[in-house]
């Protein structure tokens, strides 16, 4: 892909490798899951050399997307704070769905539904590693009433966040241009200053 020198940066090779590593695990996670989940997803095991080989992986994928979120954490949780001009951008969200974008209140790096994305995502994470350990026969044995909370738990935290998780690829194929930047890591000026006019205009200078 040829891409503009004058092309903005906006996540680094360790930033886009970060991301795709928790994008894999969580699909591995997803597809393990259904198949525990339900007996119409069972098949999926086969993704996983069968059901014992997706049990023994599944907790420890986990751990690894958990792990590797914590990078994300550190690295995005700063801009991810949510501000007025967030709560206003939320409100008026029925514009960017109609694709009537150009009147929305201006935000930095990020909008007011990636910030939610973004905190709902690591709720639900918290929730899954917490109760994934007290399911974790393997490593710990807990009174089987907990061990029946957690599941449910895990269960909900986990069909919440694969909703969250769709919702987040579906807005990124929506919104052209937002995957080119995990992609290649850049994205253009013009994408820029409809999308994020705030980010825009620190990285750029320009006012206009």
């Amino acid at each position: 892909m040829i891409r503009n020198p004058r092309d903005l940066p906006r996540y680094t090779a360790g930033e886009r490798v970060n991301h795709w590593i928790v994008g894999i695990c969580f699909i591995l996670l997803a597809l393990s899951g259904l198949a525990f989940f339900h007996p119409a997803f069972y098949p999926l095991v086969q993704f996983f050399g069968g059901g014992p080989w997706a049990r023994i992986l599944h907790p420890y994928i986990g751990v690894v997307m958990f792990v590797f979120f914590l990078g994300m954490i550190v690295r995005f949780a700063a801009l991810n704070l949510l501000e007025r001009r967030d709560v206003e951008w939320l409100k008026n969200i029925g514009k960017m769905v109609d694709g009537d974008d150009h009147d929305m209140p201006e935000q930095g790096k990020y909008n007011g539904g990636q910030k939610l994305v973004f905190w709902g995502f690591l709720l639900c994470l918290l929730l899954l590693i917490v109760s994934g350990v007290m399911m974790w026969r393997a490593w710990l044995t807990l009174p089987v009433d907990l061990v029946r909370l957690a599941s449910v738990v895990h269960a909900i935290s986990a069909v919440v966040m694969l909703l969250i998780f769709i919702l987040h690829v579906y807005a990124a194929i929506w919104t052209r241009g937002t995957i080119r930047a995990m992609l290649y890591g850049t994205v253009t000026r013009a994408w820029a200053k409809q999308h994020h006019r705030g980010w825009y205009r620190k990285m750029t200078g320009d006012n206009s």
